[in-house]
């Protein structure tokens, strides 16, 4: 099992789950100093910095990079897949097919959450999934030509309306033939739409591409109230060999936020 910490250089994501935010030279050192396996990355663009760059802050920190974050479309641009308007749905394609060739560059997936958007108003639930659907056909195939899954994020109510369980994830993706596209377990949004955890990660196993490590109130495992045994059994049963990611609040400050995790992560998984 692979551990990874979230390195945030978005200054609209200040108020955001992401633990380190200091340049990244820093927050590469930082996370290899503590024991991290990876890092995900944050970035407002892919004209932020080169995958050249990228890959020289992992190797010489020794460390991996888990994914790349496409939510600054959002953030900086208020891009989403499922906007009514033609050329914002345009636009927020193109903002993540070009962070999808910078993961790909190195190596990394990339995934969506936020710019997946939300149904209302002048768009119907029905529509709102096609637009989802097709953009994420053409994003998956954009992705397996570097070699990579994308991964797609079902985010809680409060944030969309469009899909928030994992088995709706995997029967929306099943349904509609897409293909190349994985399934992030947010453990802090299953915590608020999924009945039974551990048995939500088993319905998804054959599309479980990534693993948000979040306590119920998201901050570091063991400062919320999750029972981490039913998940540790479900993901040790499926022999579940990614990422464990901790997006997470800096809480009650970065480092401290940073070794729970780390903590938690290594108590449950020996």
């Amino acid at each position: 099992m692979k551990t990874a910490v979230t390195l945030c250089q978005v200054n609209e994501a200040t108020a955001g789950p992401f633990v380190f935010r200091q340049p990244l030279p820093k927050a590469f050192a930082l996370a290899a100093e503590l024991g991290f396996d990876a890092v995900e990355l944050f970035l407002p663009g892919p004209e932020f910095i080169t995958a050249g760059e990228i890959l020289n802050l992992a190797e010489s920190n020794k460390i991996k990079i888990a994914a790349i974050g496409t939510g600054a479309g959002l953030l900086r641009q208020g891009l989403t897949l499922t906007d009514s308007s033609p050329e914002k749905r345009q636009a927020a394609l193109e903002f993540i097919l070009v962070m999808v060739k910078l993961g790909g560059q190195i190596g990394a997936p990339a995934i969506l959450g936020s710019m997946q958007g939300k149904w209302g108003g002048e768009v119907s639930k029905e529509q709102a999934l096609v637009w989802l659907a097709d953009a994420l056909q053409t994003i998956g195939e954009a992705a397996a030509a570097y070699g990579v899954p994308f991964i797609y994020e079902p985010l809680n109510r409060y944030e969309t309306n469009l899909i928030n369980r994992l088995s709706d994830g995997v029967d929306f993706l099943s349904s509609r033939k897409i293909t190349n596209v994985t399934l992030l377990a947010d453990l802090f949004h299953m915590n608020i739409e999924e009945t039974h955890l551990g048995d939500a990660l088993r319905y998804a196993h054959s599309y479980l591409g990534h693993v948000h490590w979040a306590d119920s109130n998201r901050q570091a495992m063991g400062l919320g109230h999750t029972e981490v045994l039913p998940i540790v059994g479900a993901l040790r049963e499926l022999g579940y060999r990614g990422c464990l990611a901790a997006d997470i609040f800096p809480l009650p400050d970065p480092e401290s936020a940073a070794l729970q995790t780390l903590h938690s992560m290594h108590s449950s998984f020996p």
